[in-house]
């Protein structure tokens, strides 16, 4: 996926979430992320963040550590 459309989504996620308090808003986007995105965008997602690339809302970063890990095959 395109990098800007991937923190686009992201982003958006997160505006949806961010009225609730934060804790609840961070799992939330953490949750949507993890139900609804394929591993390979999720690992995109990862290896944006790890290499500081993407200018994302900060609760995708806040929540990015609740995101589930997307399982690596041989």
């Amino acid at each position: 996926m395109a990098p800007d459309k991937l923190v686009y989504m992201a982003n958006q996620i997160a505006t949806f979430f961010k009225s609730q308090p934060e804790n609840e808003a961070a799992e939330g986007v953490a949750n949507h992320i993890s139900d609804f995105w394929e591993p390979r965008m999720r690992k995109q997602l990862f290896d944006m963040i790890a290499d500081g690339k993407g200018d994302f809302h900060p609760l995708v970063l806040k929540a990015a550590p609740m995101i589930r890990k997307v399982k690596e095959t041989a």
